[in-house]
């Protein structure tokens, strides 16, 4: 196939390094920081065997105290790289920079983020990108800024043109009013050169906030793959929605008609906070780097059949097993913490895609 225009790439595409966006006393994570750091600094850690990672922190106090952190947790210091930006939340997946590939060379846009349609405050996380490219982050790479309201939870990309994505999520009104689904399909084609847009009508999880992030839902693992999470238990909240998701799916085509491999992940038992409420436990919130896959847990028998239905997906790559109680309890997982730029996106030294 000719190289389009512009792209977005497949996340198992050669990355640069993955962001985080540390948690401190002003974030949702406050009441529990002893508990997520060290989550934070395992992921992190992990992250470094593969590739570098990229940690933004609020100033050079909070630096001091990441770095504690992630000597404890034994991080390759040679992958190591700071950025120094306030913050509302840690959420780098819907509030970090989107990266597409402009005949070929990285062009970062940074959308607006708005807190998930209204629901939380998010004008420190909005201007975090700008923030990094202001500290030269971005090396010489272009910045765009967008208007359009835009998570990168909220899309999945084939690398070839075709985006992954739900309706409940993008045609919010509380996100872009002024868009109908053709204006966003628009949108996304003048931004992303998107060729194609599958809609999903169906899937939502409790305890998510995001309104039907896709990458809690179904993730492209290669063009013609997709794993999604089925739930088995008629007597579950979310059996007829995820039901309704699957018959969707399987109605889905390839650009070239044939229809999608489909690889579903287990239903883990439910996880609840102290009050009772439902947290969003997904195996498709998986993190896809460098000759790795990093799989969140949930301490249930469901983690091994997860492990072993990636691996058969990903046969050249790690996966990773890191445990993401903890996270869940702010509704997200492994993957909404981070944010990947491919290789060239950023002005840090570039690794060979085998080191």
């Amino acid at each position: 196939m000719a190289e389009l225009q512009r792209r977005l790439p497949a996340e198992w595409e050669p990355q640069a390094a993955i962001q985080l966006t540390w948690p401190h006393e002003n974030t949702d994570w406050a009441p529990r920081l002893d508990e997520v750091q060290p989550v934070f600094a395992a992921l992190a850690a992990t992250i470094s065997h593969y590739e570098p990672v990229l940690i933004v922190a609020r100033d050079p106090e909070q630096m001091e105290v990441i770095s504690g952190f992630l000597v404890e947790a034994a991080i390759r210091p040679d992958r190591l790289w700071f950025a120094l930006a306030d913050s509302d939340d840690t959420w780098a997946r819907d509030h970090g920079a989107i990266t597409v590939l402009d005949d070929g060379r990285p062009h970062l846009l940074d959308f607006t983020f708005n807190g998930w349609g209204g629901k939380f405050p998010a004008a420190r996380d909005n201007a975090i990108t700008a923030a990094l490219a202001a500290q030269g982050v971005y090396g010489g790479n272009a910045l765009e800024s967008l208007p359009m309201v835009l998570e990168g939870g909220s899309i999945e990309s084939d690398g070839a043109g075709t985006l992954l994505t739900t309706s409940r999520c993008l045609l919010t009104p509380t996100r872009n009013p002024q868009l109908d689904r053709a204006g966003v399909e628009r949108q996304l084609r003048e931004a992303l050169g998107a060729e194609r847009v599958l809609w999903l009508e169906h899937g939502q999880l409790e305890g998510d906030d995001t309104d039907a992030h896709i990458d809690t839902l179904a993730r492209f693992c290669t063009p013609d793959t997709i794993a999604y999470v089925r739930c088995d238990d008629p007597e579950d909240a979310h059996h007829a929605e995820l039901a309704a998701m699957e018959a969707e799916l399987q109605g889905l085509r390839q650009a070239s008609g044939e229809p999608y491999r489909l690889v579903p992940l287990p239903w883990p038992r439910p996880i609840t906070d102290e009050m009772g409420n439902r947290l969003a436990a997904t195996y498709a919130n998986f993190l896809i780097l460098n000759g790795a896959v990093l799989l969140p847990t949930y301490g249930d028998p469901a983690d091994a059949v997860a492990h072993q239905r990636l691996q058969e997906v990903f046969p050249g790559r790690d996966v990773v097993d890191l445990d993401c109680r903890p996270i869940i309890r702010q509704g997200g997982s492994l993957h909404c913490l981070t944010m990947q730029y491919p290789r060239g996106a950023l002005g840090i030294p570039e690794e060979s895609p085998t080191a």
